[in-house]
């Protein structure tokens, strides 16, 4: 068994991740998010890359409360700034990326497979991986306000 030192992201990610399109409705993010029981899916481009990722919040938040209608809304729109992971970094770099920027999931790249998206990181991942006083860490930084 890997010990966090030589623990990498590929080790902790949930694999087989499912994107949807950029332009791809709001509507059809929800109804993903709804099927696959998660509450955030990345967001992919026509050329089959990781263009961002978007999570519930942003769907009832950024669309439905501004009364706009989900079913013409593009998922590209909610895109915005995207952080990632490589495949092959060490677990303890997912875990600082994920505190520095405060997130709860993270996706996993294969850079040495043409940048593919390859799986996801979450806290529940993290949960199952990772000893209890580096989750205990990981929590208080990352829902620090």
């Amino acid at each position: 068994m890997a010990t966090t030192e030589t623990m990498r992201a590929r080790d902790v990610m949930h694999a087989g991740t499912q994107c949807v399109g950029e332009n791809e409705t709001l509507l059809d993010a929800a109804r993903m998010m709804r099927d696959l029981d998660v509450g955030c899916v990345p967001i992919c481009g026509e050329d089959d890359r990781l263009k961002g990722m978007i999570t519930d919040r942003d769907i009832v938040v950024g669309c439905c409360a501004e009364g706009k209608d989900p079913a013409r809304v593009k998922a590209g729109e909610f895109a915005g700034e995207l952080f990632w992971i490589d495949a092959d970094a060490p677990i303890t770099e997912a875990l600082q990326l994920m505190e520095t920027h405060q997130i709860k999931r993270l996706p996993v790249i294969d850079v040495r497979n043409d940048h593919r998206l390859v799986g996801m990181i979450s806290e529940a991942n993290l949960a199952r991986n990772i000893p209890d006083e580096m989750l205990a860490e990981f929590v208080e930084r990352v829902y620090a306000y």
